[in-house]
C-alpha cells in the first residue's frame, strides 16, 4: 500500500465525516489513515464465549449475550429519566439500561431483532442489568471482521460523550483494512524477518488490531515494537555515523610526552580497568579524523577527572588547548584545585575563569588563550562568551551536561574553524535503555567500577523518633574529627514551608550541639552568593564541624572528612537526588554513613525508593529502578522526553527488544551506511518516508 494512500486526510474515510473529523484531530490525534492504523489498542477482552441469562452471575463480570428486545419504556428519577430496554434470550429477561443519549438510542433501536450485546453487568432490585452495553445486529455482528479478542482503544470523555465509542473506534478500523484490502508495505528486510521470526507487516496490523488469537496477539505486539524501536535506533545511528562522516575533526595523532610522563611518573594512584578502557576508547576516537562527540558517564567517585586530564594532555602532545566547562562556580573552582594539583610537576599552564574572576586577571587569560600560552582553561559558562578566543582549542569537556542547552554546547564548536572534540560527563547514571534512545547519536563511555580502597558508604533508615541516638553517633563521629552534613529538602527556594524546616531545623541541632564546642554551618538558596561561599570554605577548611544545608550542595563539593551525610525528610527526595547526595562523603578513607531521616507516613514509592538506597550504592541500579517508578520523560527533563512518545513500545517494560532493534540497526548501517543494497530498500523506503512526513511517528524527535 503506498504511502501517499495513508497520508489521506481521515475525513475521507467512510462514516468519519467532518464534525467526527475534527473530533479525532483534537482529541487522540488521529489526523490520517496512517494515524489511524498506528492507534493501537491499550487492552483487550475475550469475546470466544457468550452467556445465556440464565447463568448470570451476581459479579462485575463484562459478559456477551444473543437476544431480542421486547419492550422500552423511559422511566423518571431524581435527576433527568433513564432509557429502559427489557431484553430476553428465551432462558430468562434482564434490563438495558441508558442514562443519556436517549433520542437518538430511542430511535435506531429495532424492537424482536436478534442483537449481540456486550457490558459489564449489575445485580440491582433481584434483576439482571447491563448499563450502555455494546450492541449490535447479530447479522452484522456475524458478517464484520471479528475476533476472539476484542481490542480496547485508548478514549477520552469528550469522545465517549459524542458517541464516539470503542465499538465506533473499532468499526472506522474496519472500514480502514476493507479499503486498503490490508495491504501495507512492509518495512523490514527479509533477512531480518526470517531471523528473528517475525510476523510479516500485513498480518502483525491486522493481528494487533483483529487479533485471530493470543498467540498471535502477541507475536503481533513483538514485530510492531521491535519496529518503533529499530526506526529510532537507525535514526540516531544514522545521526551519529554522518557525524563522524561529515564532521571532521582534528587527528590527535600521537600520544606523546606529557600523556607518557604523566602516566609513568605522576599518576597518584592506579587506574581502574574502567578507566584504561575508557581512555583507550577516547584515544581511538582523537586519533580518527572524525569529531568525538562521546559521553562519559561514571557515579559519583569512580574518577572520571583523571581520564578528563588524561583526555586533554593527549590535546596538549598534538599542540593544541583544552577547556573543562562546568555548571556552576563551586564545582569548576573544585575541578581546578584538583586538576591543579595533578600537574603540578608538569609544564603546562592551566587558569580559571569564572564570573567572579577580577577585569584584570580575565584580560590577562584572553591574551595567554591566543597567543597559545595558556594550555588548558577551566570555568562556568564565562568559557563560552564571545571574548574568550582560543588559538586552537582541539578539547572540550562538558560536566554535568544536562544542566547546559543544546545552543551553549553549539557555541562551544565555534570556538574555531573546525569544531573541538567534544567530551561530555556526567555523574547522574542513565539507564541503558534510556541512554540508547537519548542519547543514541553520542558514543558512550561507562565508568563502572570504583577506584581500590574506596568503602561503600553505609545507608540506613532512620524513624524521627530515632533522632536522640541519631545525635549521639554525630557526637561520637565529631570526636573522631569526622565532618557531618545535615540536608533539608528544598524544593522550591521560596517555599515557606521549607525554609521553616530548615531554620527550625538549623535551631534544635544548635541547641543540640552548642558553641563553643562545636561549630555550624549553614548554606541556603536564599543566601548572598559571597556568603554561601564563605560558610562553604569554613568547612572545607574543617572549622566547622557541621554543615547544614538544602540541596544545594548536591553537586561536586570534594570534602574527604566528611564522613556522615544526615537527610531528613528523605522521602520528599527522588532516588536519584538522594544518590548525589551520598555521594558527598565517602571520599576519604574512613567509613562514611548516609542516614536517611523520614516520619512514619510513608507513601509506597517513598519505601521502595529508602529500601533501594539502604540496599545498593550501584548509581546503575538505582537509576534502572527509578526509571520503573517515574517513567522516562521526568527523568530526562522536559527537554528530552519528546523523543520517547512511543506508540506501543514501552522503553522500560520492553528493553530487550530495544537492544536488539539497536543492534540489527547498527548491523544494516555498518555494511550499508546510504541503504543502497536491493535487500535494503523496504528499509530505505519506510526510512525515507519517516523523514519525509514528520508526523508519521512523531516520536522520533
Amino acid at each position: 500500500m503506498n504511502a501517499t494512500f495513508l497520508q489521506t486526510p481521515i475525513d475521507y474515510l467512510k462514516g468519519v465525516g467532518p464534525n467526527r473529523a475534527d473530533l479525532l484531530r483534537k482529541e487522540i490525534g488521529i489526523h490520517t489513515y496512517q494515524d489511524l492504523l498506528h492507534f493501537f489498542p491499550n487492552r483487550y477482552i475475550d469475546k470466544t464465549r457468550y452467556y445465556k441469562i440464565n447463568e448470570l452471575q451476581q459479579s462485575n463480570a463484562e459478559v456477551q449475550i444473543i437476544g431480542k428486545i421486547i419492550h422500552i419504556k423511559t422511566v423518571e428519577q431524581k435527576k433527568g429519566k433513564r432509557l429502559v430496554a427489557s431484553f430476553t434470550d428465551g432462558t430468562g429477561t434482564m434490563e438495558l439500561v441508558w442514562f443519556r443519549g436517549h433520542k437518538w438510542i430511542k430511535e435506531n433501536l429495532k424492537i424482536n431483532e436478534p442483537y449481540v450485546i456486550f457490558g459489564k453487568i449489575n445485580w440491582y432490585n433481584g434483576t439482571f442489568s447491563l448499563p450502555h452495553p455494546e450492541m449490535e445486529l447479530l447479522s452484522e455482528h456475524e458478517n464484520g471482521l471479528r475476533s476472539a479478542m476484542q481490542p480496547v482503544y485508548p478514549s477520552t470523555e469528550k469522545l465517549t460523550n459524542s458517541g464516539i465509542s470503542n465499538r465506533t473506534i473499532n468499526k472506522l478500523m474496519q472500514q480502514l483494512f476493507l479499503e486498503s484490502k490490508n495491504k501495507f508495505s512492509e518495512t523490514l528486510s527479509k533477512n531480518i524477518i526470517e531471523e528473528l521470526k517475525l510476523l510479516p507487516k500485513n498480518e502483525a496490523l491486522f493481528n494487533i488490531h483483529f487479533p485471530k488469537s493470543q498467540e498471535l496477539l502477541v507475536k503481533a505486539q513483538y514485530r510492531l515494537k521491535f519496529e518503533e524501536f529499530f526506526y529510532i535506533q537507525l535514526q540516531l545511528i544514522r545521526k551519529n555515523l554522518i557525524h563522524k562522516y561529515k564532521i571532521k575533526g582534528y587527528p590527535f595523532e600521537k600520544v606523546g610526552p606529557l600523556f607518557n610522563d604523566f602516566y609513568k611518573s605522576h599518576l597518584p594512584f592506579e587506574l581502574t580497568d574502567a578507566q584504561k578502557r575508557v581512555i583507550k576508547e577516547i584515544r581511538n576516537d582523537l586519533g580518527s579524523n572524525a569529531q568525538m562527540n562521546r559521553l562519559l558517564q561514571g557515579d559519583v567517585g569512580s574518577g572520571k577527572t583523571i581520564v578528563a586530564l588524561m583526555s586533554m594532555l593527549i590535546a596538549l602532545d598534538n599542540g593544541f588547548q583544552a577547556c573543562l566547562m562546568a555548571p556552576t562556580e563551586i564545582l569548576s573552582v573544585q575541578h581546578y584545585n584538583s586538576l591543579f594539583e595533578l600537574c603540578k610537576n608538569l609544564n603546562i599552564s592551566i587558569l580559571l575563569l569564572t564570573g567572579s574572576t577580577k577585569t584584570s586577571e580575565r584580560k590577562e587569560i584572553h591574551e595567554k588563550l591566543e597567543n597559545g600560552n595558556l594550555n588548558i582553561l577551566i570555568g562556568t559558562h564565562a568559557l563560552i562568551e564571545d571574548k574568550v578566543k582560543f588559538k586552537n582549542l582541539g578539547l572540550a569537556i562538558i560536566d554535568e551536561q544536562h544542566r547546559f542547552g543544546v545552543e551553549q554546547r553549539a557555541k562551544m564548536w565555534k570556538k574555531n574553524e573546525l569544531p573541538p572534540h567534544i567530551l561530555v560527563m556526567t555523574a547522574t547514571p542513565i539507564p541503558r535503555t534510556l541512554a540508547m534512545s537519548v542519547y543514541g547519536d553520542l558514543d558512550i563511555s561507562v565508568i563502572d567500577e570504583l577506584p581500590p580502597g574506596r568503602k561503600e558508604v553505609k545507608t540506613v533508615h532512620r524513624y524521627d523518633s530515632n533522632r536522640l541516638k541519631v545525635f549521639k553517633f554525630i557526637r561520637d563521629e565529631i570526636a573522631k574529627g569526622r565532618q557531618i552534613y545535615i540536608v533539608y529538602p528544598l524544593i522550591q527556594e521560596s517555599e515557606k514551608m521549607d525554609y521553616k524546616d530548615l531554620m527550625d531545623g538549623y535551631e534544635s541541632i544548635v541547641r543540640e550541639f552548642p558553641l563553643p564546642n562545636y561549630q555550624i554551618s549553614i548554606v541556603h538558596g536564599q543566601m548572598k552568593a559571597a556568603d554561601k561561599e564563605y560558610e562553604m570554605q569554613r568547612f572545607v577548611k574543617g572549622e566547622t564541624q557541621i554543615m547544614v544545608a538544602t540541596t544545594v550542595i548536591e553537586v561536586g563539593v570534594n570534602i574527604p572528612n566528611a564522613s556522615v551525610m544526615i537527610i531528613e525528610s528523605a522521602e520528599r527526595f527522588g532516588l536519584s537526588q538522594l544518590h548525589q547526595l551520598r555521594g558527598r562523603v565517602g571520599r576519604g578513607a574512613e567509613q562514611s554513613y548516609c542516614i536517611l531521616m523520614t516520619s512514619f507516613k510513608l507513601s509506597k514509592e517513598a519505601k521502595t525508593r529508602l529500601e533501594t538506597m539502604v540496599r545498593t550504592n550501584d548509581g546503575f541500579e538505582i537509576a534502572e529502578v527509578d526509571l520503573k517508578l517515574r517513567g522516562p520523560g521526568d527523568i530526562m527533563g522536559t527537554q528530552q522526553s519528546g523523543v520517547l512518545q512511543l506508540k506501543i513500545a514501552d522503553i522500560v517494560k520492553d528493553g530487550d527488544v530495544l537492544k536488539i532493534a539497536r543492534s540489527y540497526a547498527w548491523q544494516v548501517l555498518k555494511s550499508d551506511p546510504s541503504l543502497q543494497l536491493p535487500q535494503h530498500a523496504p528499509i530505505k523506503n519506510t526510512y525515507t518516508q519517516l523523514t519525509r512526513y514528520k508526523n508519521i511517528w512523531n516520536y522520533i524527535s
